[in-house]
């Protein structure tokens, strides 16, 4: 491997180091990015394809709505599938539908509510218990395995240089030391997420930097059934801050605690996306640790089947197991950190990296 300079190193190949990549390349600088895998493998292709943005709140609230136009316009470019479904909230509570009443409130023409009936024509929920939705039409869905590797494509062929099976040993200003030589760059970005542990350990340990693992399962839909926006439930009180931080938020979760203390000991979120061959993406648990177990807890995943059967009304056929893994910290959830001149640690550490991500990564451009 040559040793060249480069306007922008990007460390890492998810969503948020091609975010960063992209914008970079889009403004004229000359970009490598360099990742130790032969192809983006971590959160970004284990996920919903969820670019949810009514739900954020302050400052990611408005990098999901900065992001949304540059996601829409890379699709378009790298031509991978992406569809302005929304997103839709199910109430199967009162209490859960005196937060959505709330929630339209606040976010006016940004979501609107639905009766029962009306939930049927966007998603087919045959809970008996129904109350109502809040629609979120702003939001977007894409199919991530297909997403981030046409991204990749797209740049690569547009002029970003990508260094695959390079793995990263160090980082000081202006230079990459890897395992296929240094690299130099004016400016650098270490966008590696969970692992950030692994070149800045003081800083994690510091701040606070643990990984989040999920459960998430790929089942058939039932026969005749149709989900166009990405489905949220009432556990989204315990993962998104448009929500969460309302009154209502507080009875849901004693209601939770009561009633299926089991869901709160795993932190399950009941969240479901459907991809374009059919299949469902339905998730996902959470657990907290700096290294994880290797094993997979049927527990687990029985819990969610138990759960989405409940919501749809009938028995699904499991098709694809698998864990995703992103960063949580102590400190901020949009973290920025510059250890030396020049270089820029920059990490999404809520789960929100794909609504959020792209609005992140301009915000950490323009500090350049």
């Amino acid at each position: 491997m040559t040793d060249h300079t480069f306007d922008l190193a990007v460390v890492g190949s998810g969503v948020i180091g091609l975010a960063h990549a992209a914008l970079a390349a889009e403004r004229g600088l000359r970009v490598v990015v360099l990742e130790r895998t032969d192809r983006p493998v971590g959160a970004s292709i284990r996920n919903f394809g969820h670019v949810g943005i009514t739900t954020q709140d302050g400052e990611g609230l408005e990098y999901a709505l900065a992001g949304r136009a540059h996601w829409l316009r890379f699709a378009e470019r790298a031509g991978f599938w992406i569809r302005p479904a929304g997103t839709m909230i199910v109430a199967r509570a009162d209490d859960e539908w005196s937060l959505l009443e709330r929630f339209a409130d606040m976010r006016g023409d940004a979501v609107e509510l639905l009766s029962p009936a009306r939930v049927q024509g966007h998603a087919t929920i045959a809970d008996p218990r129904l109350v109502g939705a809040a629609f979120c039409g702003n939001d977007l869905r894409i199919n991530s395995p297909e997403a981030i590797p046409a991204l990749v494509a797209h740049l690569a062929a547009t002029g970003v240089e990508f260094r695959f099976q390079t793995n990263v040993t160090g980082v000081a200003t202006g230079i990459v030391q890897t395992s296929r030589g240094d690299v130099h760059a004016d400016r650098i970005v270490v966008a590696t997420g969970h692992d950030l542990d692994v070149l800045f350990p003081e800083l994690a340990e510091q701040d606070g930097f643990t990984r989040c693992l999920l459960h998430m399962l790929e089942t058939d839909a039932p026969e005749g059934s149709h989900f166009d926006p990405v489905i949220l439930t009432g556990t989204a009180v315990t993962r998104y801050d448009g929500l969460s931080q309302l009154p209502e938020a507080q009875s849901i979760r004693e209601r939770m605690a009561n009633d299926a203390p089991e869901l709160i000991e795993a932190h399950v979120n009941i969240k479901m996306s459907q991809r374009p061959n059919g299949r469902l993406v339905i998730g996902d648990t959470h657990a907290y640790a700096q290294t994880h177990e290797p094993f997979k807890d049927e527990a687990l995943d029985l819990l969610l089947l138990r759960e989405f059967e409940q919501l749809l009304g009938a028995p699904l056929t499991v098709r694809r197991r698998w864990h995703g893994e992103y960063a949580t910290a102590a400190a901020d959830d949009f973290y920025v950190r510059e250890p030396h001149p020049g270089v820029f640690i920059a990490c999404v550490t809520n789960g929100t990296g794909m609504s959020t991500g792209m609005g992140f990564a301009e915000s950490v451009l323009n500090r350049f």
